[in-house]
């Protein structure tokens, strides 16, 4: 028995680290969506923001943010053992299982997993600004972002604070982060684009729009396909264990209706966009996969498969409309982060209310409110005091030549678009 035991506890454990690694894995999709959906001469230096970005978040997360959103776990498991990160560790597989998984090893699974989870939320911040913020502003805000901004509306849904504790709980229910993860990134995002400004050359003044296509359609593509598959483990891992018929069979459910949620926005947005453009625009597709796999994030466990796809299908028509209302009230965002990640995680929240019994409309929405609220508030400032400081915006003057001349030195493509950056 105590070596099923032992057993089952590897195979929960390897499993919560494999899906973390495919989280992880994200990473690399919004690196190569975001190359594809910027000019070329600004490659460089988007691709250096992501990188950057997520070991930002892997440190920050260690130092302060995992002890915010789980303080529970941080002062029982991670801190105390925190010397065996230089390798002191000799607490056994027997301990921990005899202590519930309580311990330092079992706190380093779920740190790793929990850690991939907030370098997505800042890995969307990075698309929304791109092309015009200076790389050390958006480093600095990356800082606050992962190490205070996102633990704390975290702590409030996951953590068991003010959104779904015993004492406080209102009763919001976000099984792996429609709001908690996308709507907090978009909302920074947000804050920080009103700041920032369009684009120059993005909106004439007779209020026309100037439509800036990406480099790279292939490269946006590739990372929408890399993305879907890391949802998987996005998705999948927030079961948080296999090891029985019971949560294996929920995982498979969870697997099944996160690709068919995407399937749907897919299909949905292009006959929007044909509809309305008289072409299938691929941009619109690769977001409208986006955005049905944010739609179902908050609850791909309870639906049917049909309305997952139906869920994921109203996030692709919503994600076409929010894109272009967006250009209409002048707010720049280059790859759609805002709307695929804030207004469809929205709509993924308070769909749970379709198929989950145990939410409620009032508690859902009131999860959205605080989530938005918070972040934003919380970054508006944040982005206000690097802007006083340091300055959030390149020159007009390096924004033409492009930001990887004059943030990186380099260019992504020199054989292709020649030097100072003459690829528009």
């Amino acid at each position: 028995m105590e070596a099923l035991t032992e057993l089952s506890y590897a195979l929960d454990t390897f499993y919560f680290l494999m899906t973390g690694a495919l989280v992880m894995w994200m990473a690399a999709g919004f690196s190569m969506l975001e190359a594809g959906m910027v000019r070329a001469k600004n490659t460089a230096e988007i691709l250096t923001k992501n990188i950057s970005l997520f070991a930002v978040a892997c440190i920050m997360y260690m130092l302060m943010g995992y002890g915010i959103m789980y303080p529970a776990e941080a002062v029982n498991a991670w801190w105390p053992g925190f010397g065996d990160i230089l390798g002191r560790g000799d607490n056994s597989a027997a301990d921990v299982i005899a202590s519930g998984g309580d311990t330092y090893y079992s706190g380093l699974s779920d740190f790793f997993f929990q850690v991939v989870f907030v370098a997505t939320a800042m890995s969307i911040v990075s698309g929304a600004i791109a092309e015009r913020m200076k790389l050390w502003a958006f480093l600095i805000f990356a800082v606050v972002m992962t190490g205070f901004i996102y633990p704390m509306q975290g702590f409030w849904n996951w953590g068991g604070g003010l959104l779904t504790g015993d004492e406080f709980g209102i009763g919001y229910f976000d099984f792996a982060g429609s709001g908690t993860v996308h709507l907090c990134g978009a909302a920074a995002a947000f804050a920080g684009v009103l700041l920032l400004g369009a684009r120059k050359g993005k909106y004439r003044a007779d209020g026309s729009i100037n439509p800036i296509p990406g480099c790279n359609m292939p490269l946006a593509t590739l990372g929408t396909f890399i993305l879907w598959l890391g949802w998987f483990g996005f998705n999948g891992g927030s079961e948080l264990k296999l090891s029985n018929v019971e949560e294996a069979n929920a995982v498979a459910l969870v697997f099944v209706n996160t690709n068919m949620a995407a399937a749907g926005g897919v299909i949905a947005a292009m006959l929007i966009a044909r509809t309305l453009f008289g072409k299938t625009d691929l941009t619109m597709a690769l977001n409208g996969a986006l955005a049905g796999l944010v739609a179902i994030t908050a609850d791909p466990l309870s639906p049917s498969p049909l309305l997952a796809t139906g869920i994921g299908a109203l996030g692709g028509i919503l994600v076409v409309f929010s894109i272009l209302g967006l250009d209409k009230m002048k707010i720049d965002d280059p790859v759609g982060a805002i709307s695929v990640h804030g207004v469809v995680g929205m709509w993924g929240v308070v769909a749970v209310v379709m198929s989950n019994g145990d939410a409620t409309l009032v508690g859902q929405l009131t999860g959205i409110a605080v989530i938005f609220g918070w972040t934003f508030a919380a970054s508006l400032l944040t982005w206000g005091i690097i802007k006083m400081v340091i300055g959030i915006r390149v020159s007009e003057e390096e924004e033409y030549a492009g930001v990887d001349l004059s943030e990186c030195g380099l260019e992504a493509y020199p054989e292709f678009v020649g030097s100072q950056g003459s690829g528009k």
